[in-house]
Formats: structure tokens, sequence, C-alpha cells
């Protein structure tokens, strides 16, 4: 079978210069046959390297400078990286103009969702309440409802419309990009997934599927879904 790649952003330069990405995001892309190669912020040859891969995952992390999207910011605002901003800014608007398939999940979602011209809200226990939890302090993944919209891709990727899955996200999208559609939603009506209909390969999902994508067959559905995805991409 034909090998497909898949470039996988990472963190931020931590406080000893070095770049990281969790396991997890790897684990579950090579369960589904795909080979990831993992993309470093600062990195001067990156559209070279997309022209070498089969499709593109955003990973999650810090969050997007607030100065993207218009906004004075919040004290919960934290992890901003002026470097991954920059890098992740320029991968996106070229993955979407040659049609490479494009994962997004948690920040991913966000600065896709930012780049082409939406807006986030900073803290969003300020604007839903408790209702439901979508990170456990100080910064733990917690488990919640996830309701697809029944005619988006996503859907017909996961092939049922409600299931339970991990989150771990204080920030969520407030104006949708004019591109783009919602394509799920919590309980409290956070959006949690968009798509674009004038690029079948972008899926974006606030939740964090590479979680428990090894213990949840319908987790790991969606990537073994985004490496077909890319594969069909690569053939065509």
């Amino acid at each position: 079978m034909t090998m497909v790649s898949i470039g996988i952003t990472t963190y931020a330069r931590d406080q000893d210069g070095r770049y990281s990405v969790p396991g997890l995001y790897l684990d579950a892309v090579r369960a589904a046959g795909g080979v990831p190669i993992l993309l470093a912020p600062g990195e001067a040859a990156w559209e070279s390297l997309l022209t070498k891969i089969d499709g593109l995952l955003l990973a999650g992390g810090g969050d997007v400078n607030p100065d993207r999207y218009g906004s004075s910011g919040h004290t919960e605002v934290y992890g901003v990286d002026q470097e991954r901003d920059a890098f992740e800014f320029q991968l996106v608007p070229w993955a979407i103009g040659n049609q490479l398939p494009l994962l997004g999940i948690c920040r991913g979602l966000q600065v896709i969702n930012v780049a082409l011209g939406g807006t986030l809200i900073e803290h969003l226990p300020d604007e839903i309440g408790d209702e439901i939890t979508h990170r456990l302090p100080p910064r733990l993944p917690v488990d919640h409802a996830i309701e697809l919209t029944p005619a988006s891709r996503l859907a017909e990727i996961y092939q049922q419309t409600v299931f339970s899955a991990a989150s771990s996200h204080h920030q969520a999208i407030r104006d949708v990009a004019p591109q783009l559609t919602i394509a799920a939603r919590a309980p409290d009506d956070t959006i949690e997934a968009l798509e674009m209909a004038e690029h079948p390969g972008l899926i974006a999902v606030q939740w964090h599927p590479e979680m428990t994508a090894a213990k949840d067959p319908l987790q790991q559905q969606l990537f073994s879904a985004f490496i077909e995805i890319c594969r069909q991409h690569r053939q065509d």
C-alpha cells in the first residue's frame, strides 16, 4: 500500500529551546496507516515541505494571539507564541488554496477559523457558564457530549450524530469565518467542529480525538477517514 505522509505541527519552543508534540497524535496517525512527519515552527522551507506530504494536521497547544482576531485579550489567555502563530498562519491558506487535506484539532480548529477571518471567545466560562465543563482545572481533559450536524461530512465519518469525546479548551469559536460551516456543537451550543464546502478534505474539531483513539474506535475512525482522504488526494 502506498505510504501516506501526514505533517503534524509541533508545539512552540519550550524554555530549553526544544520542540515537542504529544505522542498520541503520532499514535493515532500510525494506527490509521499514516506516517507522521513533524513540522516545527520557524521552518523557512515550509512550502517545499507541504508539497511533499499528503495531509496536514494542526495540533493543539497554546492560545492564538488575540491581536490576530482583533481582541484586546483576556487574563486567562496563555501560551501565545509568535513563531508558532506565524508558521501556522502561513500553512492554512496554502493548504486550502492547494486542496491539501487539513485536519485541525482544538487549537488547530481555532487557527483555521481565525486565518480565514473568524474570531474566538477569549475565555469560554465567562460567556457560557458552567452547564458544560470543557476543561477541568488547571488544564485537564474532561469528556462531554458532541452533537454533529446530520448532513455534515463528520456525521458521515462517525456514522452517528451524538457521542462523548475528550475536551480540553477554554476558548472556542465566536464568529465563524465566511468560508466555513458549523458541523458540531456541545449541548451548551459551543461550536465543536467546522467544515468547508469548497475543500472536502478540511475537517476541524474542537475536541481531542487523539486522547481516546487508542481505546475508542469511534475516535480512531476520524483519523482513519482522514488518512483515506489523504490517500485519495495523493492518487488524484
